[in-house]
């Protein structure tokens, strides 16, 4: 029997402004149950989320909250004003009984003390310590709402494992699509205020969507069809009985505003970047080098061509030095040493990941026209604002709203419009992913493989650097950066071998220490007994590791579990996490032997 639901959302309407933006919307979670919510921008995702918390009332409609549930929701903007210190926020939102400690522990994981004044915390930190404040009490349900915004790759890998480890039920709204990939259970698609879930995860969601819109494209021939038969009557037919042509024209126009709505999908952004004169062959060239703040080094020693044409992702840490990177690469700041080289007939465009470049007081259309009527320069054309907004899926009647009131989505989509109006050939992107759809998302991938400039682009959305970049450049520590051919994937794939081939190289050095200590024992010539013997066995035991670890994930990949059996939940858990450690030590032995053999053998 299906356990009842943790929270229950039906029949949910409300209106801001003009059309409905939610109209009979709603969703189910269960213990356990991992969904995401996914939709265009400003569909209302975050509006829903926020009824579901109970935040906002919506105008009709049902929430169901099971009576002892706690709940926790983590908003896209995290204010935390009235507090001293990080470590007091995060204790805020612990319930009676919750642990103290883990508020403390989570923000260590984060890389914060806990002493932080929130007044003086970047996007980045303001968001791992909204993460540490909802995750901390471990609660029934986490509302999540664009958790991995301006957070680092370290810390959006870790944020995986911790949400993979929690037994809480989860709703998530996000961009990424390998976070949702890895996460996700189910599927609930808001789309014109309606919504429809897949009881699948995000991974097969697209396909299934396009079913969806095919059929409704089915469907939208049909009523042509019908309409076409009724509008043959309007002129044609016999008028003996008045009610009933009466009737008869409501009911076309019934049909007619039928086909608005079913149209309205077909309306989306249309991105195409305004391309200047070819640049040179050699857009930028760095000879050793050097850039550092005090004893910080961001950048040591780096030797890097980009051509006319790459398309270069730029990857690391917060505080890697990424951003100062771009400005290095573009000549906008000065090397400590060494030399910077930019190519000629450049023409750069910027998108800053800060949006520093929107007054939220000036309208939308201000700020496409820079205040200057109602025509935006686009590339060696004019164009009407209302015309260039609705590329970019803004709707006439947001022409005159302040800036300040939009999602973060749309002010997404703004800079976008602003950037993609100038004549361009060197487009910088720093994290210009942060709060977009999936749709805008493909859209934007598809303007830039289309586009014969050359594009840097910072981002930590691994998806996005997979289907963009053409190499990947990775901070690996200390100012080092190393370029790695291919996307985000092709990159940590080339990082182990390196890693697996510096462990074989590894033993290489110690033949010259014996010449250099003479006094030392010498190395035996074989592999003692109890050696060989654990060389022999360890292959076996590292297949049994990884078949039991297959069988314990296969046990936790159950929603139910939790709530059938949390006793028997936990103590599987900890098996995995056992077995997994196991097993890395396991491997680690069998390669430190090996190495030893191969090194023996060989001298």
């Amino acid at each position: 029997m299906a356990l009842p639901p943790l929270l229950l959302l039906q029949d949910i309407t409300l209106t801001l402004g003009g059309a409905p933006l939610l109209d009979g919307a709603g969703f189910g979670v269960a213990p356990g149950e991992r969904i995401c919510l996914v939709g265009r921008n400003g569909c209302g995702k975050s509006t829903l989320l926020r009824i579901a918390t109970g935040e906002l009332q919506a105008d009709s409609g049902t929430r169901f909250l099971q009576p002892g549930t706690t709940v926790r929701y983590l908003p896209q903007e995290p204010d935390l004003s009235g507090f001293e210190t990080t470590l007091d926020y995060v204790l805020a939102g612990m319930g009676p009984g919750d642990p103290d400690y883990r508020a403390a522990a989570l923000l260590s994981e984060l890389g914060m003390t806990g002493r932080e004044n929130p007044a003086n915390l970047s996007g980045g930190e303001a968001r791992r310590c909204a993460l540490a404040r909802a995750l901390a009490p471990e609660p029934d349900l986490l509302l999540l709402d664009e958790p991995t915004n301006h957070l680092d790759m370290p810390t959006i890998e870790w944020l995986e494992r911790e949400l993979l480890s929690l037994s809480s039920a989860m709703v998530i709204i996000s961009h990424d699509r390998r976070l949702l990939e890895t996460l996700s259970r189910s599927v609930v698609w808001l789309d014109r205020g309606v919504t429809r879930r897949l009881d699948h995860g995000f991974a097969k969601f697209e396909a299934w969507r396009e079913e969806v819109l095919e059929q409704e494209e089915r469907d939208a021939h049909k009523l042509d069809r019908q309409i076409a038969r009724e509008e043959d009557w309007m002129r044609y037919g016999v008028t003996a009985r008045r009610k009933r042509n009466v009737r008869r024209v409501a009911e076309l126009a019934t049909l007619r505003q039928t086909r608005r709505e079913a149209i309205k999908p077909a309306v989306g952004a249309k991105m195409e970047a305004r391309e200047a004169e070819l640049s040179g062959k050699l857009v930028s060239v760095a000879e050793n080098l050097c850039k550092s703040y005090g004893d910080h080094d961001i950048v040591r020693d780096l030797d890097l061509r980009i051509l006319r044409g790459d398309r270069l992702g730029i990857v690391g840490a917060n505080g890697a030095g990424k951003s100062t990177l771009l400005r290095l690469m573009t000549g906008q700041d000065t090397p400590d040493s060494g030399t910077v080289t930019v190519g000629t007939a450049l023409s750069i465009v910027t998108l800053d990941q800060q949006r520093r470049q929107l007054d939220p007081n000036r309208t939308l259309a201000d700020t496409l026209t820079g205040g200057g009527g109602d025509m935006v320069q686009v590339g060696h054309e004019k164009r009407h604002v209302i015309g260039y907004m609705k590329d970019f899926m803004f709707r006439p009647e947001q022409a005159r709203t302040p800036v300040g009131v939009l999602s973060g989505g749309e002010r997404g989509r703004l800079m976008l419009a602003c950037a993609l109006a100038r004549p361009s050939n060197l487009l910088v992107l720093d994290e210009p992913t942060n709060d977009l759809d999936l749709e805008t998302l493909d859209l934007l991938q598809d303007m830039l493989a289309q586009y014969s400039g050359t594009v840097l682009l910072v981002s930590h959305d691994r998806d996005f650097l997979d289907r963009v970049a053409s190499s990947v450049l990775m901070a690996e520590g200390a100012g080092r950066w190393v370029e790695y051919a291919g996307g985000y994937s092709d990159m940590l794939a080339q990082r182990q071998d390196e890693t697996l081939a510096t462990r074989h190289e590894a033993p290489a050095p110690t033949k010259a220490r014996p010449a250099q200590a003479p006094a030392a024992k010498p190395a035996s010539r074989k592999l003692s007994y109890k050696d060989q013997h654990a060389l022999e066995r360890l292959p076996g035991q590292i297949a049994e590791l990884e078949a039991e670890i297959e069988r314990l994930r296969a046990i936790l990949a159950d929603p139910g579990l939790y709530a059938r059996d949390p006793d028997g939940f936990t103590a599987t858990t900890q098996k995995l996490e056992d077995a997994q450690a196991k097993l890395t030590a396991a491997e680690e032995r069998w390669l430190e032997l090996e190495m030893l053999r191969e090194s023996l053998k060989s001298g």
